[in-house]
């Protein structure tokens, strides 16, 4: 594939050094499947962002996980792993968390997770094939593995909900999970963060659920040239009425990320088509 012609591309093209290209892990960077233990990074992955980090000013993954799991998740045998991506930057937990140079950085988790890890089996347990998922600083029920796990999620809605409130909780809906974790951050706040510390000058963020919205969000509001792109799914439609470019999940990103290498590689990127 070739770049689509777009001002923010354009942007980034011209002026890379300013450039941060911002992801999200779970359909973005790796496949969704039934089990998130198990979702490990696209082999294409870590060889074209390491490639794509030194052209541009940072990349940074945004994601819900806890930053040593997508670490953990981004190995790749006989390859270079996330790990090895030079100056990479991943917020973890929506930005609570903050892997840099080897080094984690985060706050002590809420204290309201307890009440969660105490009830949320109960509310799964009523329902065959839904299980939990506790991820350290947030709780996860998951649904994909039941019959019906669209019908599943919407049951589970409204007792969840009513649980995050008691724990004095947020409630993060994506692709059949519903996941409390701590209020006051999300994808959006935590990419605006990163923009201004690194003094962006263009950004690019690549996302495909319902939590990377608020990503989208801070693209629209950062006052500088922005690229929106979804990685595509039929589960999630939301995000592709946002973006400005839309690619076939984790393949279509690596080899629209790819394409993106070999642009800015050109002498001539800044006068491209």
């Amino acid at each position: 594939m070739t770049l689509p012609v777009h001002a923010g591309l354009d942007a980034i093209a011209a002026d890379p050094g300013g450039a941060v290209i911002g992801l999200d892990y779970d359909g973005t960077l790796s496949p969704i499947v039934p089990d998130p233990a198990a979702a490990h990074v696209h082999p294409g992955v870590p060889r074209v962002l390491a490639a794509l980090a030194p052209l541009v000013r940072a990349v940074v993954i945004v994601t819900g996980r806890p930053p040593r799991t997508a670490l953990a998740l981004g190995e790749v045998p006989g390859g270079p792993s996330l790990a090895d991506v030079p100056g990479l930057v991943i917020l973890g937990h929506y930005g609570l968390e903050r892997w840099e140079d080897g080094r984690l950085t985060a706050p002590p988790p809420p204290p309201g997770l307890d009440l969660v890890r105490a009830r949320l089996p109960g509310l799964a347990a009523g329902l065959d094939g839904a299980w939990v998922e506790d991820k350290g600083r947030a709780v996860a029920v998951h649904t994909r593995r039941c019959a019906d796990p669209a019908g599943a999620l919407e049951a589970l809605r409204g007792p969840v909900e009513a649980l995050a409130e008691e724990a004095g909780l947020a409630v993060e809906p994506g692709r059949m999970v519903l996941e409390l974790r701590p209020a006051g951050m999300d994808k959006g706040k935590a990419l605006s963060a990163f923009l201004a510390e690194r003094d962006a000058r263009s950004v690019m963020f690549v996302g495909d659920d319902l939590g990377d919205l608020a990503a989208f969000d801070a693209v629209e509001s950062a006052g500088i040239p922005g690229v929106r792109v979804c990685s595509g799914s039929t589960e999630v439609t939301a995000l592709a009425e946002r973006a400005d470019v839309v690619v076939d999940g984790p393949d279509g990103v690596v080899a629209f990320l790819g394409d993106l290498v070999a642009t800015l590689g050109k002498p001539s990127a800044s006068g491209r088509a």
